[in-house]
């Protein structure tokens, strides 16, 4: 799937968990030190002391806390991600849901760039954009706005990665907390809702 920047899909799973509360960057550095530990595989992540992946992780924040639910996340792919071609888009989502650590945005996260399925991943970008656009869905429970959003665009996986990448992008270089409103591509059709001047 294009964007997301992981190997395998495995590595979107471990990258899906570890992004919680983190920047991406600092999710670059934990695989990293995984693959150079020569642990990126559900197999080794297991077989190695929840501590010594806490410290492998280090990097992504929380590393107490993600090791465990990396581990979680593991024990599910090797139960299920074999199976996972043949179940439907909904099923699988409530499989990843009953995982512990793994909420509505990781399981898209993982649905869409692992699994290529039509799902779109709201985030804490998407909401930002979408207020400042004065999109009445942006403050709607997660799963209203993920359907609102794949009602308007049909189930169309291409579409979903892409949208979602632009509005990461987009939300990263421009409409930041502290919005860069001069330099947005977006400058001339955005309303500015919640932009206080001299932002």
């Amino acid at each position: 799937m294009v964007w997301w920047p992981a190997e395998s899909p495995f590595e979107v799973l471990v990258g899906a968990v570890l992004t919680q509360n983190t920047a991406w960057v600092n999710v670059e550095r934990a695989i990293d030190r995984l693959r150079a530990a020569g642990a990126l595989t559900a197999v080794e992540l297991l077989a190695r002391p929840e501590s010594e992946i806490a410290d492998l992780i280090r990097p992504a924040g929380y590393f107490n806390v993600k090791a465990v639910r990396l581990r979680a996340a593991c024990r599910w792919w090797l139960a299920e991600a074999a199976t996972a071609a043949s179940q439907d888009t909904a099923s699988l989502r409530r499989s990843l849901l009953a995982v512990h650590g793994i909420g509505p945005e990781t399981a898209d996260d993982i649905l869409l760039y692992a699994f290529e399925r039509p799902v779109f991943v709201v985030d804490a970008y998407t909401r930002r954009l979408f207020a400042r656009f004065g999109l009445p869905q942006h403050d709607a429970a997660y799963d209203l706005l993920r359907g609102w959003v794949e009602g308007v665009l049909g189930p169309d996986v291409p579409a979903f990665g892409q949208l979602h990448a632009r509005i990461v992008e987009l939300c990263k270089n421009h409409c930041r907390p502290r919005p860069r409103c001069g330099e947005c591509p977006l400058a001339a059709t955005c309303p500015r809702l919640g932009v206080v001047a001299g932002d």
